[in-house]
C-alpha cells in the first residue's frame, strides 16, 4: 500500500446548534471534505477510515465503503466535495483518518485526512 502525494484533502467543520442538545451531552457537527486529484491520472475513492476523539479522550473508529453512499471517480485536475456529520458527547473533539483509493493501474493507496477540530464556537477562542 502506497501513500500518494497526488491527492489533497481539506476539511472544514461547523457546529450545528439547531440539532444539538448540550443538556443531553449531544453536540452535532457537520464537516465538508474537498478531495482534489493533483495527479495526471484518474483515481477512485474506495473506502474511508475515521478516528473520532471526543473532549474526554474517548475514541471511536468508523470505517466503510465509499463516502455518503458513493465511491466517486475523480478525474485529473478535478475535485470531489461532500458534507457529512458527527455527533459527540462533548463540545470539543477531533477527527482524522484516511481514504483508501485506487488508481487506473489498480494500485491501492491511502490518502491521509489531516486531523481537524470539531468545536462549538465558544471553545475556539
Amino acid at each position: 500500500m502506497l501513500d500518494s502525494p497526488r491527492v489533497c484533502v481539506q476539511v472544514q467543520s461547523v457546529y450545528i446548534e439547531s440539532q444539538s442538545s448540550p443538556d443531553e451531552e449531544r453536540f452535532v457537527f457537520a464537516y465538508t471534505v474537498t478531495i482534489r486529484n493533483l495527479g495526471r491520472t484518474p483515481v477512485q475513492l474506495l473506502g474511508r477510515y475515521w478516528l473520532i476523539t471526543n473532549g474526554n479522550g474517548r475514541q471511536t473508529e468508523v470505517q466503510g465503503a465509499g463516502v455518503v453512499g458513493v465511491q466517486p471517480h475523480i478525474a485529473p485536475g478535478s475535485e470531489y466535495q461532500y458534507t457529512s456529520g458527527a455527533v459527540l458527547e462533548t463540545p470539543l473533539g477531533t477527527m482524522q483518518g484516511h481514504y483508501e483509493m485506487v488508481d487506473e493501474q489498480g494500485d491501492i493507496f491511502h490518502v491521509a485526512i489531516p486531523v481537524f477540530r470539531l468545536a462549538i464556537p465558544t471553545f475556539i477562542h
